[in-house]
């Protein structure tokens, strides 16, 4: 699996089609807008000159007021519309290949994200994370659960607000493998700034290989810390909000945790994924992002709360 120690998060740095259209906007609106200013900084410098001759006020304002804008408002218009004919249509559900179809529901404040694959019909869900294989056009189906999100990936596309009851499409393709943090880029509430989801690009044969595992129901714990933290799950009543496949019916009030394990980080990109940050997130998650619906865990103690972390690290 690819590492990053800062997964990008930057429109001028594209590792898609897509996102490379995108920067060279950017990169092009810079350089003209840098241009005008260098082009207003000498006129302002000439005409602070003691010497200066005098200007045809009418002659700047035909040329600088009229024609300037006009020719180029007109160049960049002409050049956009062209860029952005080459884009990929957000409106079709079309897949290329045999990628499997990526649904995403945003929630407050936290990403639901379900696999489903057309040849053998199983849907693996998980959470604030997205897998794809590099080199393949992925269609993401977008819809939201409360309120109105927008997913965005500079890196590899443009942004789509995620609208209650309308599903939305976004196409994301990665060139290159590696790890590419979004963000929601709606104001959704009090932790609007917390709910960041990273896009994970993988080889195709590891891409199959995870999804493969992905669809397994949790293993069993063999070591005795983990298994006392089974016990402890159920102890401090995680069943009613979380799904752990093969342990625990389904629950969508919170997040899958089947392979909670394996993700990345937790917390919609706040902590890296180790024991030591589950259990702190266990124990207070209102200390560490205020408002999410997650209550603290309630009268456990310290051996309790590190076997808890230790079978949630166990889930790969």
């Amino acid at each position: 699996m690819p590492t990053s120690s800062e997964p990008l998060q930057s429109v001028l740095h594209p590792a898609g089609a897509d996102a490379e259209i995108i920067g060279q906007f950017a990169w092009v609106l810079f350089g003209a807008g840098l241009l005008i200013f260098l082009a207003v900084m000498a006129l302002l410098g000439l005409s602070l000159r003691r010497h200066a001759a005098p200007l045809r006020p009418g002659l700047w304002i035909a040329g600088g007021g009229i024609a300037l804008p006009v020719l180029l408002l007109t160049g960049l218009l002409g050049w956009s519309t062209w860029r952005s004919a080459q884009l990929v249509p957000q409106g079709s559900a079309q897949l290329a290949g045999n990628a499997p179809a990526i649904s995403v529901t945003a929630r407050m404040w936290w990403w639901e994200v379900r696999y489903h694959d057309p040849a053998s019909g199983r849907e693996i869900v998980t959470a604030n994370e997205i897998r794809i294989p590099v080199g393949r056009t992925v269609y993401l189906g977008l819809n939201a659960a409360d309120v109105i999100h927008s997913l965005w990936v500079p890196a590899l596309a443009g942004k789509r607000d995620m609208i209650p009851g309308r599903v939305t499409g976004l196409t994301l393709r990665a060139d290159k493998p590696g790890v590419y943090r979004g963000q929601c880029a709606e104001y959704c509430g009090t932790q609007h700034a917390h709910m960041a989801l990273h896009v994970v690009a993988l080889a195709p044969a590891e891409f199959e290989a995870w999804l493969q595992n992905q669809a397994q129901p949790a293993r069993t714990p063999e070591a005795a810390l983990p298994l006392r933290g089974r016990d402890v799950f159920f102890e401090q009543r995680c069943q009613n909000c979380h799904t752990i496949r093969g342990v625990v019916a389904s629950n969508s009030l919170g997040p899958d945790l089947t392979h909670v394990g394996s993700r990345l980080q937790i917390g919609a990109g706040l902590l890296r994924t180790h024991s030591g940050t589950l259990a702190g997130w266990i124990a207070d998650p209102q200390a560490l992002k205020p408002g999410v619906f997650m209550p603290a865990a309630s009268g456990i103690d310290g051996e309790s709360l590190r076997a808890l972390a230790a079978y949630l690290e166990h889930l790969q």
